[in-house]
């Protein structure tokens, strides 16, 4: 046999080396797949093999310090379609859209796309879902599906926010706690094909993990005085806004922080404005974005203003620690004060007060007094005060969004800086960090931290894992706090806090008529600190509206204002009055005990509520009353604006 030529034989071994080679790469791809990549490639494959159905969880709900539910989560359902199985798809889309109340062109077209699984509508009735569900149309799935609820609408809207369409918290206390709140997805596993149909009818189901729930300090009937009393205030003075701000001095929690003009927490896309409702559709993207902003920006605590004579306590409780004044010293008022080169009006000028002590000083709000005890402290000093009550920095409140006071550096204070300083102009902190500073006046001198979230409960509301806050640090003494008590209580029983006087009740306080800048522009804030009982406080509320029109000073408009809240507050908190003769003749005048309208018709809950002198807010639309605000049995003031829930 003839031996194959030289030239064959290269071939053959360039070939058999060839495949050797290409054998090695192969057994080294096999090799490498299998010790680094098997794990990636079969999920990828499982991933190809099956399609999952998303299952949201249930969200978290958040509740009051009594457990009564603020934000919600109810069963609803989603419908999708799996575009592969839908054989009529034309039919298909117009059943759905009719059905879930959608445009037929936009729905036809998620029904024609390419995909696996397409979303077509969330957030859907269980009737409706039901009658979709029963049609049993090829390709149609419904889900299971969450919706978030707050059953009391507008109530504390800026403080506990609401979530989008993912149910993920974008605002407040929903996006601040989401984490706690919002759980973990579960799925429905079904076995597919390549190209996406089933091929066995078996499902596997990844159950959610629902989230945990959230009880606040926030009490819904305090919340619901606020809200009434703040609104009244606003709309009878045409101001531009309203605040008001309740909380326990003691320990820092908030029962109530009411922004008026409110919005609807179930409906938190719709200006609450009706002029701007009416142009609308006119806005650019920008324009609707910044006025959603602004009517959902919570001011106690994003926006910073000048304080004016509330500031005032802080003054004199640095100057009363330095022990640069006493109750007992003496200063004389000619109606201004001479700082540097500048002369600076008592805002009583060209009238004096004349001969005071200090506490008659602080009575009358008398501009130079403070004016003094700065001097006599000193602007380093001075500044160190403002630094240790917690001005130069955030409160620490469990919101996003906190805003941090501006003030002064001292290389920048001189004598007409420290003047104004002293009576709270010429630097800008939060309404919350003025509230912080005055618990700390009146708690014995500890820098609390206000805060929402009190802890997380079980299903049936019980407290599982309580939140811990520090008492904070001591910024005065013992001492220093029960004098400032007893200063302040006066202002309100003598002097320019009478306004606010209740018989029967030992009130503390201070009021303020800010200027706002730029100066004469005639635009001011007035507001109104007030504490009680003032032995022992345990209410502590801030009240402040913003360019009312007419007469705008603080002891005028904001004290009958902080009046009417304490009014509600103290009894409904169990603080017991101790009356002299005639004011308990008096208190009985004005008082009524709310009677029980629950299950009784809208007409006759309004004959029952407007015979003990009270009026009446309804919320809500249906036949019969099944809640009412104040419960039954409380003992009110007359006139109060009581709320009916109808269903």
């Amino acid at each position: 046999m003839e031996r194959p030529p030289i030239g064959v034989k290269k071939k053959l071994l360039v070939f058999l080396l060839g495949a050797m080679f290409g054998f090695s790469l192969l057994l080294g791809r096999i090799i490498y797949i299998e010790l680094f990549r098997a794990q990636q490639w079969q999920e990828l494959a499982y991933e190809q093999q099956t399609r999952d159905r998303l299952i949201m969880p249930k969200r978290g709900s958040i509740l009051d310090r009594n457990g009564q539910g603020i934000a919600l989560t109810e069963t609803v359902n989603a419908v999708s379609v799996i575009p592969i199985q839908a054989k009529e798809k034309e039919k298909t889309a117009a059943y759905l859209a009719e059905k879930l109340n959608l445009d037929y062109e936009t729905v036809l077209e998620k029904v024609r796309e390419n995909v696996a699984l397409v979303r077509i509508k969330t957030k859907v009735d269980s009737e409706v879902a039901a009658e979709i569900r029963k049609a049993e149309i090829p390709g149609v799935m419904v889900d299971e599906d969450v919706r978030r609820v707050y059953p009391f609408s507008e109530m504390a809207a800026q403080v506990i926010g609401f979530v989008g369409k993912d149910n993920q918290g974008i605002l407040g206390l929903e996006a601040k706690y989401d984490d706690v709140l919002e759980g973990k997805q579960g799925k429905i596993l079904t076995l597919t094909d390549s190209r996406g149909n089933e091929v066995d009818s078996q499902q596997d189901r990844i159950p959610p993990e629902d989230g945990k729930n959230l009880i606040t300090t926030i009490d819904v009937v305090m919340q619901q005085y606020a809200e009434q009393t703040i609104a009244k205030a606003v709309e009878s003075k045409s101001a531009d806004h309203g605040l008001i701000i309740v909380l326990n001095p003691q320990n820092g929690e908030i029962y109530a922080m009411a922004n008026y003009p409110f919005f609807d927490l179930n409906d938190p896309f719709t200006i609450n404005d009706d002029a701007l409702a009416e142009i609308w559709d006119t806005l650019s993207e920008k324009e609707r974005n910044d006025y959603l902003n602004t009517m959902w920006r919570n001011t106690a605590i994003n926006d910073t203003y000048e304080p004016g004579s509330t500031f005032k306590i802080v003054t004199s409780a640095a100057g009363l620690e330095e022990g640069v004044v006493t109750p007992e010293s003496t200063f004389y008022c000619r109606g201004y004060y001479i700082a540097g080169d500048r002369k600076i009006k008592c805002w009583r000028y060209p009238r004096i007060h004349g001969a005071e002590t200090f506490v008659e000083g602080v009575q009358n709000s008398c501009n130079p007094v403070f004016m003094e005890v700065a001097e006599r402290l000193g602007a380093e000093k001075f500044l160190s005060y403002m630094q240790k009550f917690g001005f130069d920095q955030k409160t620490g409140i469990d919101l996003a969004g906190e805003a941090v006071g501006i003030i002064h550096k001292l290389e920048n204070i001189g004598p007409v800086e420290l003047a104004t300083m002293s009576f709270g102009q010429s630097f800008q902190i939060t309404p919350l960090q003025l509230l912080r500073a005055a618990s700390t006046i009146v708690n014995g001198g500890y820098l609390v931290t206000p805060h929402f979230a009190k802890g997380i409960a079980d299903e049936e509301g019980n407290m599982i894992e309580e939140f811990q806050y520090d008492k904070g640090e001591q910024v005065i003494s013992t001492q220093t706090s029960e004098t400032m008590k007893m200063i302040l209580e006066s202002v309100v029983s003598q002097g320019t806090g009478s306004k606010a006087y209740i018989p029967g009740y030992r009130v503390g306080g201070k009021t303020a008529t800010s200027e706002k800048l730029p100066r004469k522009n005639g635009k001011y804030i007035a507001s109104f600190m007030s504490f009680a009982p003032a032995e022992n406080p345990q209410v502590l509320a801030l009240v402040l509206i913003d360019e009312p029109q007419g007469v705008y000073y603080g002891g005028t408009v904001a004290g009958p204002v902080m009046q009417e809240l304490l009014k509600n507050i103290l009894p409904y908190l169990g603080v017991e009055p101790v009356y002299t003769e005639k004011e308990a003749e008096e208190a009985a005048k004005e008082q009524a005990i709310m009677p029980d309208v629950i299950g009784m018709t809208l007409q006759e809950a309004k004959n029952a509520i407007q015979k003990e002198g009270l009026t009446v807010s309804v919320r809500g639309e249906g036949e019969a009353v099944q809640r009412q605000l104040p419960p039954s049995g409380e003992t009110i003031n007359k006139g109060t604006e009581v709320i009916v829930y109808l269903e």
